[in-house]
C-alpha cells in the first residue's frame, strides 16, 4: 500500500513512517516543518513540504502520487496554547482538515486513520475511561479534535469515507536505535521536562499541585510507548484495508502513574536525584487520566509491547542524552 503522513516530520507521525517503512509499506510524508523537524524525515520515504491548508498543495500530492490512505497528525496540540489563541487551533486542525477531506473526496481516497485525544472526553465520569464515554472538552484543543472526528463522521455519511479515530493519553519514550525523538518548543511534556534535569538543562522539576485525590496527591496518567501508538496507526490501516467500518478507539496501557512516580522511576534510570518543586495545581488538570483499551485489543488485534515505565524513560533518556537541544545542533 502507499500511505501518506500528514506531520510525518513530527514527534509521533516520525516513528510511524519508520514502523510504516520496517512494515515493507511505500511511504510519502506531508508536513510543513512548523513543529517537524527536516532530521526526523525517513530517508526511505518521499517527502513535500507543505501547508495542508493549502488546497493546491494537497491536490498536487494526491495527483502525483496514487495514495491508498492517509494517516492525519497535521495540527497543533498544545493545550495551554489552544486556551490563549483558540483561532490558531481552529484554523490549523478545523480548516486543514476541512481542506483534506475535500482534496480526499475529489480524488477518491476513502481511508483515513486520524490522530485524536484524550482531551476529546474532557473531565472523565469514570475510570478507566471508555470510548462510550460523555464527550466534552474542557480546551480548544480537545474540541478541535472532538470535530475533526465529526467532521470525518459526516464526510463518511455524503461520500463513502471510512476512518479511524484513535483517541491517545500520553504519548512518551524514543525509537530504539535512538535516532528519532520527542522534540518540541516549548517542552510542555512531562517525562522530557524531567529528563532536561539530569541533562543540566533546568535545576529541578515542577509538580502541578499534590492535593489531588489520588495516591500521592499528584496527578494520575496513563503512559503509551510511542512505537506502541505507532503500530496501532498500522493496525487501523490494515482494518480500513480490509473492509473494517469507521470506528473510535482509545490508546493506553491501562495503567495510571502518579507525576511522584514518574519522577522516582526516571532517577532510578538516570542515577541523577532529579530535585521536584511543588508547586500549585493548574487549571484544567484532571485528577487521573486512564484509558480503557479492550477495544483496540479485540477489535485491532493490538498489543503494546513497551508497557513498563522504566522501558519508556529508559528510551527517552538514550534520545534525550545524545540529542539535549532535538534535532538541533
Amino acid at each position: 500500500m502507499k500511505i501518506l503522513v500528514l506531520g510525518g516530520a513530527g514527534y509521533i507521525g516520525s516513528h510511524t513512517v519508520s514502523e510504516l517503512v520496517d512494515a515493507g509499506e511505500e511511504v510519502v510524508i506531508a508536513d510543513n516543518l512548523e513543529t517537524g523537524h527536516i532530521e526526523a524525515v525517513n530517508p526511505k520515504a518521499k517527502f513535500y513540504e507543505g501547508d495542508i491548508r493549502n488546497r493546491e498543495f494537497v491536490d498536487s500530492v494526491f495527483e502525483n502520487e496514487k495514495i491508498d490512505a492517509v494517516i492525519h497528525f497535521a495540527a497543533n496540540s498544545l493545550v495551554g496554547e489552544s486556551m490563549t489563541n483558540p483561532l490558531k487551533y481552529y484554523d490549523n486542525n478545523l480548516y486543514g482538515t476541512k481542506v483534506l477531506l475535500e482534496s480526499m473526496v475529489a480524488h477518491g481516497v476513502d481511508k483515513i486513520v486520524f490522530s485524536s485525544t484524550a482531551a476529546t472526553y474532557g473531565e472523565p465520569e469514570s475510570i478507566p475511561i471508555v470510548e462510550t464515554d460523555r464527550t466534552e472538552p474542557t480546551n480548544p484543543y480537545g474540541e478541535t479534535k472532538l470535530s475533526m472526528e465529526k467532521m470525518m463522521k459526516w464526510t463518511g455519511v455524503a461520500h463513502g469515507l471510512r476512518y479511524v479515530a484513535l483517541r491517545y493519553f500520553n504519548a512518551c519514550g524514543a525509537h530504539e536505535s535512538g535516532e528519532i525523538g520527542e522534540a518540541h518548543s516549548p517542552e510542555t511534556h512531562l517525562i522530557p521536562l524531567i529528563l532536561q534535569v539530569p541533562n543540566g538543562q533546568r535545576e529541578s522539576v515542577s509538580i502541578f499541585g499534590t492535593d489531588y485525590d489520588t495516591k500521592d496527591g499528584t496527578c494520575v496518567r496513563d503512559y503509551i510507548h510511542v512505537t506502541d501508538l505507532a503500530q496501532a496507526h498500522i493496525l487501523a490501516v490494515k482494518y480500513l484495508a480490509d473492509g473494517g467500518e469507521s470506528n473510535v478507539f482509545n490508546l493506553g496501557n491501562g495503567v495510571g502513574f502518579t507525576v511522584k512516580e514518574v519522577i522516582e522511576t526516571a532517577r532510578k534510570v538516570t542515577g541523577h536525584p532529579i530535585p521536584a518543586v511543588e508547586s500549585p495545581r493548574r487549571g484544567g488538570d484532571p485528577a487521573k487520566l486512564i484509558a480503557s483499551s479492550e477495544k483496540a485489543r479485540k477489535v485491532l488485534g493490538w498489543n503494546p509491547e513497551h508497557a513498563s515505565l522504566e522501558e519508556i524513560i529508559a528510551s527517552a533518556w538514550k534520545w534525550h542524552k545524545n540529542h539535549p537541544n532535538g534535532y538541533a545542533k
